[in-house]
């Protein structure tokens, strides 16, 4: 049997401040590669590249990455405001109709950080563009030293920063064999309302939603608000959450 294929969103990037771009960081391609022992194939985040039908045609499963940008306000019926920049208008169109898609379909998917939150405002979701600045939330963003600037040290910046309990026999603590597990955090946006497909798992020790399954979906639909993609080479959970994933898109391929 050849090796199946999981497709990898990418993102709009600007190179040198004039060339438009699509970029997808490489630790997800390995992730995919080494861990979920499957090919992987980067697509165009935007819909006039990309054509679903023809890409589903094409690979196996969907992986959803973490970006820079943020999905739209208008898209769960927020007001636009500079709190919820940058935006990606084209993976926005791109990636919530074809979360609706693989779930329709069964495709495997998988959904990392904004991936996530794509799955999230797929089926009704609303967003919170500063997550911390709910009353009793810790800063989720990442590790910053006392001047401001990011940690220069990337293994500071994606540790493990806190705890997720997920749901006692769900997906999640099935994958991990564990009803506790620890997680790094890089994130400013997150969960505020869940929609009604929308099934929470996993919640940090602040109540933020940190791992979801679209309920009734035929196939592996899954979120976590964590980028997993960084290490799962050698982090014990994120390695299992992409061994699942690599066993559902061969469950997949092989049907």
């Amino acid at each position: 049997m050849k090796r199946p294929v999981i497709g990898v969103i990418g993102s709009a990037h600007l190179v040198e401040n004039r060339f438009p771009a699509q970029r997808v960081g490489e630790r997800n391609l390995m992730a995919v590669k080494e861990v979920a022992g499957a090919l992987p194939l980067m697509f165009a985040g935007a819909p006039e590249i990309t054509e679903i039908d023809a890409l589903l045609d094409a690979v196996d499963g969907i992986l959803l990455t973490g970006a820079r940008a943020n999905v739209h306000p208008t898209r769960f019926g927020a007001e636009e405001h500079v709190s919820y920049e940058p935006y990606d208008l084209r993976r926005d169109a791109m990636a919530l109709e074809l979360v609706q898609v693989c779930v329709e379909r069964g495709v495997p998917l998988l959904g990392l950080c904004r991936g996530f939150q794509e799955m999230c405002v797929a089926y009704g979701s609303s967003l919170h563009p500063e997550i911390r600045d709910i009353p009793g939330r810790m800063n989720h963003r990442m590790p910053r030293l006392d001047n401001g600037e990011i940690h220069p040290d990337q293994d500071v910046v994606y540790g493990d920063r806190h705890d997720v309990h997920l749901v006692a026999g769900g997906a999640f603590a099935k994958i991990f064999g564990a009803e506790t597990i620890r997680v790094n955090s890089l994130h400013g946006q997150g969960v505020l309302e869940p929609g009604k497909r929308v099934v929470i798992e996993g919640v940090a020790d602040d109540s933020t939603v940190e791992a979801i399954r679209i309920a009734d979906a035929p196939g592996f639909a899954l979120g976590v608000q964590w980028h997993a993609e960084y290490n799962p080479q050698t982090n014990a959970v994120n390695r299992a959450l992409f061994e699942a994933f690599g066993a559902a898109i061969k469950a997949y391929k092989g049907a």
